[in-house]
């Protein structure tokens, strides 16, 4: 039907109903003539938001067209990008898009940068407060941080791949600047056989390791300002992450169900229980064992990780998670030197079926983590420089250590939160009088205590601020006799596009 002919036929039924009403209720007429004119007024609004709906699928289907042909174009066709006499690009797009045919454009890249910064005080001199503030991006120092600033790209590659880059800086506990390339990784979206179909995704790059719940993420998805204890002691104080490759599996189960298994290269500053580096444990020894790396050998001197996670709902406001991780890999004491590292973790989140863009919530989550260092025997010189040098003979030895961080987060209103945060580490083994160590005056591996209450006030998804207290008790410190305090008031910014974190 003609729009004309449609217009003539809606004319005549405004006429014939007015004559009607005219001639039977002429006191209606009036009334009548204005509701069928609502009417009509009603119709041609929905016209109009079909044919914008319309619009917008045809939109979508030329650009879907466009990607199909992008990624099935053969070499040889104009469908495929770099090859062929036809340039997929018919121009220049903004930053972030490239246009292929038809004029239909694909986002490949994201663009973003957060800052955290913060500034605070303690009872305990800074030198002390670095040993207490142990991760790489927590407060370490009275007055003002610069703990971290996060330069991320992301996007995709092309159809097979997406890509990461996080480059970060920060200032250390010394005021020195200190640039790292944190991440930098691609993730399939296809695989060959269409594997990609049965919940497989390859993970290439370097990354960060997918122990727990915490280490995978950056330090502005973390909900309190500092790395939990355990974490640093066992991961290091950048967090566990290295050069590797991940492989997931979701599996096939009536509820979310992920195996993870991962390889990685065990040495480097951020392998702080595995191979590591002679200069990272010069700064913080285990045990005070001598260095004595035997090197990569074979694929079995890699590190493997071995991660399931479980997700379900609970009821219509709950959702929860559990996850178990492993970790073995040789460690920097000698040829036999071998590590295990497990791990528990859970998270409890209450959402109410009617909420204010989040809140109110309750989040509970925890990890619990066990490490087994087996360090080889060692039979030479403490310091090769010493000249003429004291050799010394240690036996092969098993340290222990183990320790649990829970933290309760309430968000009580639009934009607020508060939360509580328990931790305690200990460990057993290591003490030597030969290499002049007690494990009661190592700071990373003595009885620790600390809880952290923490206040959060949100304006918006760009920004947050933090006001956190952190009250410690740790054996190095005069036997855990006198506890530290520390306050730390926390801003962190963000502008860019940031993909969403991590259940």
């Amino acid at each position: 039907m003609s729009r004309t002919i449609y217009t003539s036929l809606c004319m005549f039924l405004v006429s014939f109903v007015s004559n009607a009403a005219h001639a039977e209720e002429p006191a209606g007429r009036t009334a009548l003539e204005q509701q069928i004119q609502a009417v009509l007024e009603q119709n041609q609004e929905l016209r109009a938001r079909v044919g914008a709906l319309e619009d917008e699928v045809r939109s979508a289907r030329d650009d879907a067209a466009a990607a199909r042909a992008l990624a099935e174009g053969a070499p040889g066709s104009a469908s495929a990008p770099g090859v062929g006499s036809a340039p997929v690009s018919s121009g220049a797009g903004p930053l972030g898009e490239v246009q292929v045919g038809g004029g239909a454009r694909l986002q490949l890249l994201d663009l973003s940068v957060d800052v955290l910064s913060s500034v605070g005080t303690s009872n305990v001199e800074d030198e002390t407060l670095e040993s207490l503030e142990g991760g790489g991006h927590d407060p370490h120092r009275r007055g003002f941080n610069l703990s971290n600033l996060e330069l991320s790209m992301l996007g995709a590659v092309d159809p097979y791949f997406d890509g990461e880059v996080h480059l970060i800086y920060f200032l250390d506990a010394e005021g020195e600047s200190q640039f790292e390339l944190e991440e930098a990784f691609a993730t399939t979206r296809m695989l060959p056989f269409g594997l990609e179909e049965h919940g497989l995704q390859l993970e290439v790059g370097q990354f960060f390791t997918e122990f727990g719940r915490i280490n995978p993420k950056h330090p502005h998805a973390w909900d309190w300002q500092d790395q939990p204890v355990v974490l640093t002691r066992f991961l290091g104080e950048d967090g566990m992450r290295g050069v590797g490759a991940r492989l997931g599996w979701l599996l096939p189960a009536p509820w979310f169900s992920e195996l993870h298994a991962g390889i990685q290269n065990p040495q480097g500053e951020t392998m702080y229980s595995f191979d590591s580096s002679e200069e990272a444990l010069e700064e913080r020894p285990i045990a005070n064992r001598p260095f004595d790396s035997a090197g990569t050998r074979s694929f079995s001197d890699m590190v493997y990780l071995l991660r399931w996670v479980n997700g379900v709902d609970l009821s219509d406001t709950w959702t929860g998670q559990l996850g178990l991780s492993g970790l073995y890999g040789p460690n920097a004491t000698g040829s036999g030197g071998e590590t295990w590292i497990y791990g528990a973790d859970f998270v409890l989140k209450w959402i109410p079926l009617t909420s204010n863009r989040g809140w109110p919530f309750v989040k509970v989550e925890g990890e619990i983590a066990q490490r087994r260092y087996e360090a080889d025997s060692f039979d030479g010189c403490l310091d090769p420089d010493e000249d003429p040098c004291t050799p010394v003979a240690l036996p092969s030895e098993t340290l222990d250590d183990w320790g649990a961080v829970v933290q309760l987060l309430y968000g009580f209103r639009r934009g607020w939160s508060a939360g509580l945060r328990g931790e305690y580490a200990t460990g057993s083994g290591g003490n030597n009088a030969e290499l002049d160590y007690s494990r009661d005056e190592d700071p990373f591996r003595d009885d620790r205590i600390r809880v952290s209450p923490l206040l959060v006030y949100q304006p918006s998804e760009f920004s947050r601020i933090r006001l956190q207290y952190n009250y410690d008790t740790a054996d190095f410190l005069d036997g855990g006799d006198d506890p530290a305090h520390g306050v730390w008031l926390g801003f962190e910014w963000l502008f860019g596009t940031h993909p969403a974190h991590a259940f």
